[in-house]
């Protein structure tokens, strides 16, 4: 917190900047500290814009002596501007009470008028040039911090997802009725998933949204294992994967598992978009393979950001098969053992 050096303003220069605020003539009020008080020592009236008169201080501003500088704004033209010139060529101790008689200053004269402030060490940085440099850079972005980019570019992601969703639902009919939104699904795609619920035996789905057409693609449909699953899934990029996977771990003997996996690694423009249409995909997934003979959607569906999870061990544990396993274990032993009659007391000799 910066000190303050407890010098106040001079009632003539109270009464100058009053004028000036009512009459609306002045552009420049120049201020210096005369015996511990603030005084106005110049007063320049407005000839035109604020750009052009700044060339008028030249003159009125010394090479080694300090000053405030009260400058009246074009618009609007009750707003103010605070210069505090303190070049380098002043003495350490008027840099110093400059420096901390700055706040007293516009406090006393109404802090709410001056809407802006400009920090001068030589007459170069009072120029047109320079002040028109000054507001380029008020205009510009404040720098953020990696984290501040990386929340600015999911939120605009968001809004892009959110409208590409919006007029694309408006501008097509889904292919499963009217009023459902949801992307358009290519012939392949659609017939992939279809074939799914007629077959037999492990096999994988892999469905990937085209961004510039808005449909849902057929990535790849190759046969699989649990142990194989984790290798065919695209680890750099978002996906929809049905997994018919064929075991002995339940007596349905065969599931369909959804899987929703968008790695760390994704654009995250890829990211909002698959997470706004993944509970869409996989209800019209679902419609499709309600009208095929072994369909049996797995009821939980699964999420990842790392496609090597995707283990047996971990298929097993989501989808509950370890405790059955456990449990089938666990009677078979009961089952296979006869009851045991317990022995009676030994006999006393």
């Amino acid at each position: 917190m910066t000190a303050t050096s407890g010098i106040g303003l001079s009632a003539e220069l109270t009464r100058a900047f009053s004028a000036a605020v009512e009459t609306k003539n002045t552009r420049f009020i120049k201020v210096v500290i005369q015996n511990e008080s603030l005084v106005s020592v110049v007063s320049i009236d407005v000839v035109g814009s604020l750009e052009g008169d700044l060339a008028l201080l030249d003159s009125y501003l010394s090479d080694n002596d300090p000053c405030y500088v009260l400058t009246r704004l074009d618009d609007p033209s009750s707003e103010w501007l605070l210069i505090s010139y303190v070049p380098d060529g002043a003495k350490v101790r008027d840099k110093m009470l400059y420096a901390s008689t700055r706040n007293s200053l516009t406090k006393s004269l109404g802090s709410t008028v001056f809407t802006d402030s400009l920090f001068a060490t030589s007459k170069a940085d009072v120029t047109p040039e320079a002040y028109a440099a000054h507001k380029r850079h008020q205009a510009a972005p404040q720098p953020m911090s990696a984290r501040e980019q990386e929340m600015a570019d999911i939120r605009a992601a968001e809004r892009e997802a959110a409208g590409n969703v919006y007029e694309g639902s408006r501008a097509r009919q889904n292919h499963l009725g009217d009023g459902k939104v949801g992307y358009k699904w290519s012939s392949e795609a659609e017939d992939a998933v279809k074939r799914l619920g007629h077959g037999e035996g492990s096999q994988v789905v892999i469905l990937q949204i085209e961004l510039l057409t808005e449909t849902l693609v057929l990535h790849s449909n190759p046969e699989a294992q649990a142990s194989t699953l984790s290798s065919l899934i695209p680890p750099s990029e978002p996906s929809f994967t049905l997994f018919a996977w064929s075991h002995s771990y339940s007596a349905t003997k065969r599931d369909i598992i959804f899987i929703y996996s968008c790695p760390s690694a994704s654009p995250i423009k890829y990211r909002m978009v698959y997470s706004s249409g993944a509970l869409a995909i996989f209800r019209e997934a679902k419609a499709l393979l309600e009208a095929t003979p072994s369909f049996l959607l797995a009821p939980k569906k699964l999420e990842t950001s790392d496609p090597s999870e995707l283990t047996e061990q971990y298929l097993m544990q989501e989808l509950g098969f370890n405790n059955l396993t456990a449990d089938s274990t666990h009677n078979s032993a009961t089952q296979g053992s006869a009851f045991a009659r317990p022995r009676g007391p030994a006999r006393r000799r």
